[in-house]
């Protein structure tokens, strides 16, 4: 029998607002697929937790869109991100993982076991979470962001910068970040300019003077992108001088390199009823583990990593998630 309330039907409501039936139950779910989702799960795995990933949006995580990576360690030749994360991949599933495509549209985290749903329909519950859904870089909306993506458009220096040695880069932002990358970059590069929109930085006092003393770097005060040019392989970028303002002009720069760096946005809203996180949306972590605020959820990777941002760095905290995950689950038995 349907109950009522204010002329509302409360059976209907909660249908609609989230499916009842619990598919299955698992004893580790790992959310997310990239470096981290899937070094959790070799590890996982080993430790016979049977865990499941559900990849997202974006199986195989940022790297997907990398061409060469020369920074992990085991491959000396170099690998490309697809490939690299492809190999992962194949690891976890040699030990038992089960990969399934998908998209957590919600989740419960009050309750024990936790409840994840799936793609709004499915529903599972689980011991343990390991949330490693990354984080997504910034852009500008510009369609040459796209045309340009591996061919001279990056969102991180420090994995790209190396294949733009003694050419001509760009770094669009000014903050923190796009000053340690600028001047990280004038060490590889011939030219680096720093495209700033407004008339100052937002960096640091020591960090704007590490800027101002490097003869390699030129910063653009009020200059904003229009569009980025090339023949397959970026050329340079159409910049807007003042726009806006009567003395607005286009100006031309040739760059061979174009390195977003205006942020990340931490793929957590979904968790954000139930887990703690820093003014920008990263996932807080106890000092030193992966423990969030909730018992029996770890987090691992970019999505409570906003300094270092590499993927060595994020199979590393997938391998603390996976094992505390294990710990956390042989002390619940």
């Amino acid at each position: 029998m349907a109950i009522q309330f204010g002329g509302l039907n409360l059976n209907e409501k909660e249908n609609k607002s989230k499916p009842e039936t619990v598919s299955e139950h698992i004893k580790c779910l790992i959310i997310g697929s990239g470096p981290a989702g899937y070094t959790a799960a070799i590890y996982a795995a080993r430790a016979n937790l049977k865990p499941v990933i559900i990849q997202g949006m974006q199986p195989g995580g940022q790297l997907t869109t990398t061409t060469e990576v020369e920074n992990f360690p085991g491959y000396p030749q170099g690998v490309t991100g697809p490939v690299l994360m492809e190999d992962l991949k194949a690891q976890a599933e040699r030990f038992g993982t089960e990969i399934r495509w998908g998209e957590v549209t919600s989740v419960d985290f009050s309750v024990s076991p936790k409840r994840i749903v799936v793609d709004e329909s499915t529903v599972i519950t689980a011991d343990s979470v390991i949330i490693s859904t990354g984080a997504t870089a910034k852009y500008l909306g510009l369609e040459d962001e796209k045309k340009y993506s591996g061919s001279g458009v990056s969102a991180c220096a420090t994995c790209d910068g190396f294949f733009y040695r003694g050419l001509k880069v760009a770094v669009v932002g000014g903050g923190d970040t796009a000053c340690e990358e600028a001047s990280y970059l004038s060490g590889l590069a011939e030219k680096v300019y720093l495209i700033v929109r407004k008339d100052f930085l937002r960096a640091s006092k020591a960090m704007q003077e590490r800027v101002f003393r490097n003869p390699k770097i030129e910063v653009l005060f009020n200059h904003n992108t229009k569009s980025l040019y090339g023949d397959g392989l970026l050329e340079g970028a159409n910049l807007i001088k003042n726009q806006g303002k009567p003395d607005e002009q286009e100006v031309k720069i040739e760059v061979q390199g174009f390195f977003l760096a205006i942020g990340h946005q931490p793929n957590s809203k979904v968790f954000a009823d139930y887990i703690e996180t820093d003014e920008n949306g990263y996932i807080k972590t106890t000092h030193g583990t992966s423990k969030t605020n909730v018992k029996g959820v770890f987090a691992a990777g970019d999505i409570q990593d906003p300094v270092y941002k590499q993927a060595i760095t994020a199979a590393g905290s997938g391998c603390m998630a996976a094992l505390d995950a294990e710990k956390y689950l042989a002390e619940l038995e």
